[in-house]
């Protein structure tokens, strides 16, 4: 008897297929010479504000709204240049944005101004915190217009249709459930970051913003962020991710055999043989694209970390060392700029390769959700809200046991460099390092192991591990999200810099312009 689709497999897969566009607009188009003098400095920008691969898009399109919104555009005077820098920078290929996006993007700019204005007039919320979010919004939504119909979408909702009965909160609403998952889905398989949730969630809620919306969006605005931000810290979400983010692996391979399918994905699917195959394919191209994906992490991550000790150690190390001291101590300064590097380099050596043997888990799993009308892809998580009270004995002895793990953790650093006769300051300016480049490391061994399906419990190294180095990891990890936002080389680069490069660049482009349509007239 032939194999049978399941009814989602069935949808997801005549979707897919209908996503067909042919363009013929006219497009924006630039200079070659000048688009390869932007795209170096955006690589560079990039680099130093660490994020996703994901939303490195969304981010450069807030920079650029952030830098001429404060110089009191609107969307008639931001729209055309914003694009234009995007095709700079490369973030779309030369030639394929329609003029007419730039119309959209007016408009849109606009709108959202004014449902800022009238947020404020409505509501007494703090400007900046409105503004905030008003950016997210806007940044994502132009995200949209020049992305229509992203990739990722429908593999999210296929993934939230199959997850959300394996999932139960005992005390808590069908809804919460719903929202969690939502959000658990898009971070775990699509990167969304805080911008891209608020963004999922204004339009679950309020649907796609128009100009007859404004008035009733602004008078519930403040409901609908209050809502938000209650689920994006729901005591249970980092459950649900984690559970959710172990089954995402099969959907990744299966969402590039179908798009590399299209048009005869019916017959693919059907042909045990063919399918097989295709999967297996996919796993190697994924697993050889882990290498790569590494590299631009360390690099990133080097950046970020080289140019966040450079301000400390102009700004900071040396000064007081000077003041405490009478002199640099140049060592020190040394031993704290090349360490994080050394770390990189070690975590990029230690990089392995999935083995055949997680492919064959992979397609066993592919197999499942493609055709079984309830498949299983793990047992189903039960959760309380309200968690079983404690003893409080016990609670204590906890708290007592993580707080020896953090000082046995931290002490042993400071009792290394204490030996190696390594001043206070400079031993607290390592400890910060190492914490930052504790939880890059971390994040970036996640990335190497991004395609591996877990098979076995925790084990005495992992346990080892999380004794001795979570500490660091969870320090690093608030670190990073607070130098990331306070970074002065960041500041200066996006409102220092940036804006007279950028009009630098265009004036280039404009001369090279004129200058091709003066050899035109010598034809």
């Amino acid at each position: 008897m032939p194999r049978q689709l399941s009814k989602t497999s069935k949808f997801l897969i005549s979707a897919i297929e209908e996503r067909r566009h042919i363009n013929n607009e006219e497009t924006i188009s630039v200079n070659p010479v000048v688009s390869e003098l932007a795209s170096w400095y955006e690589k560079f920008r990039t680099a130093m504000d660490y994020r996703d691969d994901e939303v490195i898009l969304r981010s450069a399109i807030e920079r650029i709204l952030k830098r001429r919104l404060i110089l009191g555009g609107n969307g008639s005077s931001i729209a055309a240049p914003l694009l234009r820098e995007l095709v700079w920078a490369r973030y779309f290929p030369d030639a394929s944005l329609p003029e007419s996006r730039v119309i959209k993007v007016s408009q849109t700019i606009d709108l959202f101004l004014e449902l800022e204005k009238k947020i404020n007039e409505k509501h007494k919320i703090s400007e900046g915190k409105v503004n905030e979010w008003i950016i997210h919004l806007l940044s994502s939504e132009i995200e949209d217009i020049l992305k229509p119909g992203n990739e990722k979408d429908l593999m999210c909702n296929f993934i939230f249709q199959l997850l959300k009965e394996k999932i139960t909160i005992t005390d808590d609403s069908e809804e919460t459930r719903d929202i969690q998952i939502f959000i658990a889905v898009r971070r775990a398989y699509a990167n969304d970051d805080l911008a891209f949730l608020r963004f999922r969630l204004f339009r679950q809620f309020f649907g796609k913003a128009t100009p007859e919306k404004v008035d009733k969006i602004a008078e519930r605005f403040l409901t609908a962020k209050n809502k938000f931000e209650e689920q994006f810290s729901y005591p249970l979400k980092d459950k649900i991710y984690n559970f959710v983010k172990n089954q995402t692996i099969p959907f990744l391979i299966l969402d590039d055999v179908l798009r590399e399918n299209i048009g005869k994905i019916q017959s693919l699917v059907m042909d045990e043989d063919r399918l097989n195959m295709a999967v297996l394919n996919a796993c190697n191209r994924r697993y050889n694209t882990v290498s790569g994906k590494v590299r631009r992490a360390i690099v990133r991550s080097v950046i970020f970390i080289f140019v966040t000790k450079a301000a400390l150690a102009l700004f900071v190390e040396g000064s007081v060392e000077r003041v405490l001291y009478g002199r640099v101590i140049w060592s020190s300064i040394i031993l704290n700029t090349i360490t994080p590097p050394i770390l990189m380099i070690l975590v990029g050596l230690s990089i392995k390769t999935p083995a055949r043997d997680n492919s064959y888990r992979v397609l066993s799993k592919i197999n499942t959700i493609l055709f079984d009308e309830n498949p299983k892809l793990a047992e189903p998580l039960v959760l309380q809200k309200k968690p079983k009270r404690i003893d409080p004995i016990l609670w204590f002895l906890f708290m007592l046991f993580w707080l020896l793990t953090f000082a046995l953790s931290f002490g042993a650093i400071i009792f290394i460099l204490s030996k190696f006769k390594v001043n206070p300051i400079s031993q607290g300016i390592f400890v910060f390092f190492l914490a930052i480049v504790s939880f890059v490391s971390y994040r970036i061994n996640k990335t190497a192991h991004m395609y591996i399906l877990k098979t076995e419990k925790d084990s005495w190294t992992s346990i080892a591990f999380d004794f001795f180095f979570m500490p660091f990891i969870q320090v690093g990890r608030k670190l990073t999200s607070a130098v990331s936002q306070l970074n002065i080389i960041l500041f200066i680069f996006d409102f220092i810099i940036e804006a007279p490069f950028k009009g630098i660049v265009a004036f280039f482009e404009q001369w090279l312009l004129f200058l091709r349509t003066q050899r035109e007239k010598l034809e």
